[in-house]
């Protein structure tokens, strides 16, 4: 498959001039951004979202384009682009000629529809205070949507409100979550509703199909439409939620229930029997099946998602990919209902696998490359996928062959070198087999050496892997000349269950074995590695990984780039929002339960050791990492007289988003790196 799956940057290639240059921030920034693939039910069309970075007003913007599947040679069309409005999230009429979508045309949210062959779109709901997202029924009649209101809101109609003239501005506030990733809480709760359906668009305020249950479905902070689906018959929906209440902050307990589409009855739990996570419900074309993914242990957001079917008429749930050691990320039934499409983490690659819907077994459809978005169709699986050295693009998988669907970014990459990435393994803790890579600048001249970029990744549960990104793009600091190393250490995800596990009571252990050893492999192993020449940089468990760093491997890097981490495991134990995963990963108690837990491997401890200069960033809105830490980081390296920089996003949370933002964060971290070490050799 290696020919398809790097065809991208062949195709960028093609154009390259003789004298081509380095990869920059600003290139990266003005990529367009596809997703949401929507496909018509005759397999002709194709439609989906496309960001584009508008740097003046320093945020993205989303157009729909449309392709036609049926026609050899055909390029990408506009469908809908107006300037100045959002429209996003694609999806067809029953029979195919429509495609509706969500426009914030006029300031509020609203579903709209126009012919996929092109021509003037038409308003079809009007919500006031809007809503964040929808799904059609299959059968074209009932509209589904999924809006913030107040908890046993009956309609999506908004109450009146008094306002009291002598109110202060306190928040008050009687159970956690007072706040969640970047938002404090208002009482409002994500909830669905479901309105008729017809010719003139959506009419009324419709119903509330929760009933008296209390949380978010969609789930907060990052759940969508995934997290929700209509039965084949438009009469029930299937959707995700974590009961809210004082478990919440603990809890990782979302259950699928059922609901009629109609409110007339309560929601039934269908998973109530088991505590961990269970999410991405998708019924079978049939509706005679209901897949989805279950977690076994509670309290553990980074358990195997195993696939899991439900025998609809008769309750019967069986765990279809329990002997597979893998963990299921996205979930789509096969036309014929006879297999899914999976995708699943695999050794730094997120392929494509199907699965027999009888038998559970998994075969592997694509090799490299990380796949983020799957639409399977009569006539094959379309497919968006990315890898480091390319950004998304759409491919077609019939058989064993796939077909590439578009080069969204091939003029904006033309001209433009692009590093070579080599994939290296070593026995690391516990002699186990650790995976890494390193990224070689492209410019980076015969024999000459390189100095190093040592990043290491979040998570803890999460990989370095073969993957495209927007904030940490290896690309980018290969472009700059720095040869990146990266390891997926002790507790990083695809290679097994056991291995993601190893992390837990072991933050400081394992993990910085892993990275030690694995630094020593690649400068073993790759000749053009500047060994002596080397900065090490993370975010999240990686922010926490350089503060460890100080404190226990202070001579080995010239500079460190600290990125929302871990300082202070006690106050994190208190000021961060998910409990649970702090918790849990420290044993599985509450800090003042075991606090030895959480002091073994807490960086405070060893700050009287630090002394390599370090740059900290953190943003105002980050409340899973909460911007107190760094600023204690800082104040720790100002007192020890530590060569420091602080940077501050008063308008970012534990990412940086903002495409001004991230031109600066790129251009503080690079400026640091490139003040402590030496250029290319």
């Amino acid at each position: 498959m290696k020919h398809f799956l790097l065809a991208g940057v062949a195709l960028a290639s093609a154009a390259v001039p003789a004298l081509a240059r380095d990869l920059t921030i600003q290139d990266v920034a003005s990529l367009s951004r596809v997703g949401g693939p929507a496909v018509s039910p005759d397999g002709k069309w194709l439609v989906w979202q496309q960001r584009e970075t508008d740097l003046a007003a320093n945020r993205g913007r989303y157009d729909l384009w449309r392709l036609d599947l049926g026609r050899k040679g055909a390029v990408p069309e506009k469908l809908v682009a107006e300037a100045e409005v959002n429209e996003t999230g694609p999806q067809f009429s029953k029979d195919g000629a429509t495609v509706y979508f969500q426009s914030d045309k006029g300031g509020e949210d609203a579903v709209w529809g126009v012919p996929v062959t092109g021509g003037a779109a038409t308003q079809l709901s009007r919500i006031p205070g809007g809503f964040s997202g929808f799904k059609v029924a299959p059968t074209g009649d009932r509209l589904l949507v999924w809006a913030d209101r107040k908890p046993g809101a009956p309609s999506l109609e908004l109450p009146q409100v008094k306002k009291d003239a002598n109110a202060g501005s306190g928040r008050t506030y009687d159970q956690l979550f007072v706040r969640h990733w970047d938002a404090w809480a208002n009482g409002d709760r994500s909830q669905l509703f479901v309105l008729p359906f017809g010719a003139d668009g959506a009419t009324g305020n419709g119903v509330a199909i929760g009933g008296d249950l209390i949380g978010d479905t969609p789930s907060k902070p990052f759940g969508g439409g995934e997290e929700l689906a209509w039965s084949p018959d438009g009469k029930t929906v299937y959707f995700a939620l974590r009961e809210a209440g004082r478990i919440e902050a603990t809890s990782t307990n979302l259950d699928i229930f059922a609901a009629p589409a109609d409110g007339s009855a309560a929601p039934v739990n269908l998973t109530a029997d088991n505590d961990g996570t269970d999410n991405l419900p998708t019924v079978s074309p049939d509706g005679k099946w209901l897949a989805y993914f279950a977690m076994a242990r509670a309290t553990y957001e980074a358990d195997r998602q195993v696939l899991m079917l439900r025998d609809l008429a008769s309750g019967q749930v069986r765990a279809l990919t329990q002997d597979w050691d893998r963990s299921v990320a996205s979930i789509a039934w096969a036309p014929d209902g006879k297999s899914l499409y999976v995708t699943a983490q695999d050794t730094q690659e997120e392929p494509i696998f199907r699965v027999d819907a009888k038998s559970g077994k998994v075969t592997r459809l694509t090799q490299e490359g990380v796949v983020s978005a799957v639409v399977p169709t009569k006539n094959g699986v379309v497919f968006s996928m990315n890898s480091l050295t390319a950004p998304d693009d759409f491919y077609r998988l019939s058989g064993k062959k796939a077909e590439r669907l578009t080069s969204v970014n091939a003029a904006r990459l033309a001209g433009i070198d692009l590093p070579k990435v080599e994939r290296f393994s070593f026995t690391g803790a516990n002699n186990d087999t650790v995976w890494g890579y390193a990224v070689k600048p492209a410019s980076l001249a015969q024999g000459a050496k390189a100095p190093i970029a040592f990043v290491v990744h979040g998570g803890p549960q999460g990989s370095s892997n073969n993957s495209w990104s927007y904030r940490w793009n290896p690309a980018v600091f290969a472009g700059a000349g720095y040869a990146v190393v990266s390891v997926d250490f002790h507790g990083s995800t695809g290679y097994g269950q056991a291995f993601t596990d190893a992390i837990r009571n072991n933050w400081g252990g394992w993990p910085l074995e892993d990275l030690q050893k694995g630094l020593k492999a690649a400068t073993d192993k790759f000749a053009y590695l500047d060994g002596d020449n080397a900065c090490a940089l993370g975010a999240s468990y990686g922010g926490y990984m350089m503060n460890w760093i100080a404190g226990q491997w202070p001579d080995r890097f010239k500079c460190l780039v600290q990125h929302d981490g871990v300082f202070d495991a006690r106050a994190m134990a208190y000021e961060t929002e998910e409990l649970w995963f702090d918790e849990w990963e420290h044993g599985g108690k509450a800090y003042f339960e075991d606090p030895e837990a959480f002091e073994k491997w807490n960086p405070v401890h060893h700050v009287a050791k630090w002394k390599t200069p370090m740059l900290v960033i953190t943003g105002e809105k980050d409340f899973r990492i909460p911007y107190t830490q760094g600023l204690a980081s800082f104040t720790a390296l100002q007192r020890r007289e530590i060569p420091s920089r602080l940077v501050v996003f008063p308008d970012e949370n534990h990412w940086v988003l903002k495409p001004k933002n991230s031109m600066q964060w790129y251009g503080e971290v690079l400026g640091w790196l490139g003040k402590y070490t030496k250029p290319a050799q």
